[in-house]
């Protein structure tokens, strides 16, 4: 019965985003390429909304059969659909990023009321338990999720396929482990995003726009917290899985702020888009990203929650080669010195 859910979940996804490219289209909703665009032919944008509506409209269905809390499902549905709206009038006009800062730190305070903050964290043997401070990291730790996701967002199916792959990979882990319930929240994610992706795959028909982007950053901030609290080694699971988009943005991220850059605007300047231009497509590199996600996050993930490793030794472990990754593709390089 529940899987027979998660394939409507997919059906509803695929056939909502079509619904939503002909919208588009009609509306002119049309992301036109410029100087700091990835793509060079004018795509429909605003198709995550399909993921969105997908996933909140059928999630209540898993606390109905006792297979997640209410809180839980609250904490989702109160920061996704919050973050989606915000992202949707993004889309269809501009929000200044103060207001949106606003919003994604509020979406964030929502979340952690019903999820209960950040859990007891276990770092090298050592248990922290940081209590109110701990929901200050939590809310940065979300908002940097949310946005982080935005910024990946920029080559036809990265980001679609990095939420099945993450969602996937976390649900086979939670299986092994004995949390098999726990799996069904992020399998309906990620049947809701496999649908999108039918339309999105390079080269897309449409986009997925801020307002899917930032829903799958929070929604997948929010699983792992969720997750941290029945097992404190899942959530250094989570970063580990996440690990491709996490290292990409910091790199990237921290390069321009070095430079005094301007970091909320536009640019071209991540690993994944210089990789992307140096192929000349956009296919090899979402494909490889699919490739590390599965040949070697999981794996390393699979060892923190069966063979003992450290969490944070295994984040580490992980994060070393994606970092020279992200140095050999100029993540963060001023774009005109860069060597695509």
């Amino acid at each position: 019965m529940v899987w027979m859910f998660l394939i409507i979940g997919g059906g509803f996804s695929l056939l909502l985003t079509a619904a939503l490219r002909r919208y588009a289209l009609s509306r002119s909703l049309i992301d036109i390429p410029n100087a700091r665009s990835s793509h060079s032919v004018p795509t429909p944008r605003g198709g995550g909304v399909a993921i969105v509506l997908s996933f909140l409209l059928l999630l209540p269905v898993l606390p109905a059969l006792s297979l997640v809390s209410w809180a839980f499902t609250w904490a989702m549905i109160g920061a996704g659909a919050g973050i989606a709206v915000l992202g949707f009038l993004d889309d269809h006009g501009h929000v200044p990023a103060r207001w949106r800062l606003l919003g994604h730190f509020c979406a964030s305070v929502w979340a952690l009321f019903w999820l209960g903050g950040l859990p007891p964290v276990v770092m090298l043997g050592v248990t922290f338990d940081l209590g109110y401070f701990g929901y200050f990291l939590a809310a940065v730790y979300l908002v940097w999720l949310l946005n982080l996701y935005n910024f990946m967002d920029g080559i036809d199916g990265l980001a679609s396929v990095e939420a099945i792959s993450v969602c996937l990979g976390a649900a086979l882990i939670y299986a092994l482990a004995g949390f098999s319930s726990l799996a069904w929240a992020p399998m309906l994610l990620g049947f809701a995003v496999a649908g999108f992706l039918y339309w999105n795959f390079p080269p897309a028909k449409i986009f997925m726009g801020d307002a899917g982007s930032g829903f799958l950053g929070i929604s997948l901030g929010v699983l792992s917290l969720h997750a941290a609290w029945m097992a404190p080694s899942l959530l250094w699971v989570w970063l580990i899985l996440l690990g491709v988009f996490v290292v990409d943005a910091t790199f990237t991220l921290i390069r321009r702020l070095v430079r005094g850059e301007k970091v909320y605007e536009a640019h071209r300047s991540h690993a994944y888009q210089y990789a992307s231009r140096k192929a000349g497509r956009h296919l090899p590199v979402t494909v490889a990203v699919g490739v590390l996600n599965v040949c070697w996050l999981l794996p390393v993930a699979l060892c923190v929650a069966f063979l003992g490793l450290d969490g944070f030794l295994g984040v580490i472990i992980a994060y070393v080669p994606l970092i020279l990754l992200a140095w050999k593709f100029n993540a963060g390089a001023m774009e005109d010195s860069a060597r695509p």
